[in-house]
């Protein structure tokens, strides 16, 4: 009776579509987002107030409906949220929004409703294209399949992922607003660097306890802690970066620019981790092979190193 009740929930989300809602309302969103900015260039008075609120509204319930997606795939797979290459897209832009929410609750520029948007949507086409060759609700590995490791060490470090994601994406607004509008001032660069600082601050914590943890699940799963795995190495790349950047700024080596500027390279690294040590297809992580993602991966990873020259340019 219980697979009965499973399969026609199954049956009412895939005709719901819960994360096409969201990604149609996170689109909406963006264009109310970029709608404000252009109007905030035009008056150079700061975001109107109503078009901040519907932008930040049509987030709040693309969020909710991207929740409800998530919760029911958790009931109908009986696992944690993240279960595969899939699953971990829709979770980290479902992470990022919810960072974006809070950082726009804290300085109130606009900024971060905008962000969380274009990472929501992103996200969302991502995995909208994973699951376009196969079965969505497949779960990893057979090594991986374990509810407390699911849970911990797999919903931990895709946290961590998703908050380098952000660093990165909010350093490459610095640059593109630095360079491309009129009224970024000195105000609004501190503004978004203190966002940046306070996201790869989270970044660190959250990668660096999700990387122990998969040491952890390691050493009991295959009787080591660390063996130099791709997927191994990608994550501690991530921890390495974050803290380096964070070492160049409280050192005073960097300062707003140059935080922005670092922060873009976790767009690359974290690409890398997430997709990039699965088209190796070596290691015991390898899994959601994709070769047509390379292709994307080298333009996405050319247009960040794009990005980091324009942001250096005097």
């Amino acid at each position: 009776p219980n697979d009965v009740k499973k399969s026609k929930s199954e049956v009412l989300f895939n005709h719901v579509q819960p994360f096409y809602t969201s990604l149609v309302l996170y689109v909406m969103a963006f264009l109310f987002g970029c709608f404000g900015m252009l109007l905030s260039q035009l008056s150079k008075e700061g975001w109107s107030k109503a078009l901040f609120k519907s932008m930040t509204s049509l987030i709040i319930v693309a969020f909710i409906v991207q929740t409800i997606g998530i919760a029911s795939r958790v009931y109908l797979q009986g696992r944690p949220p993240v279960t595969n290459l899939y699953s971990s897209a829709v979770f980290i832009g479902w992470f990022c929004v919810i960072i974006g929410l809070v950082v726009d609750r804290k300085m109130k520029l606009g900024l971060g409703g905008l962000m969380a948007s274009v990472l929501g949507f992103s996200s969302l086409i991502i995995a909208h294209n994973l699951g376009g060759s196969g079965d969505t609700m497949e779960m990893m590995q057979a090594v991986l399949d374990s509810n407390f490791w699911l849970a911990t060490h797999v919903v931990v470090i895709t946290i961590g992922y998703s908050a380098a994601f952000f660093a990165g994406f909010l350093g490459t607004a610095y640059v593109l607003l630095g360079v491309f509008t009129k009224t970024f001032d000195r105000e609004r660069g501190k503004s978004l660097a203190s966002m940046t600082y306070g996201v790869v601050c989270f970044a660190a914590f959250m990668s660096f306890v999700g990387t122990v943890l998969g040491g952890i699940w390691a050493d009991q799963s295959w009787g080591r802690f660390w063996g130099w795995d791709a997927k191994e190495n990608g994550a501690a790349i991530i921890v390495l970066m974050t803290l380096l950047i964070l070492h160049a700024r409280w050192c005073g080596m960097i300062r707003d620019r140059g935080l922005a500027v670092l922060a873009i390279s976790c767009n690359i690294i974290t690409a890398w981790s997430w997709f990039g040590t699965n088209m190796l297809g070596v290691g015991l992580h390898s899994y959601g092979f994709t070769q047509s993602a390379v292709f994307w991966i080298v333009v996405y990873v050319t247009s960040q190193l794009l990005l980091m020259g324009i942001g250096m340019l005097p």
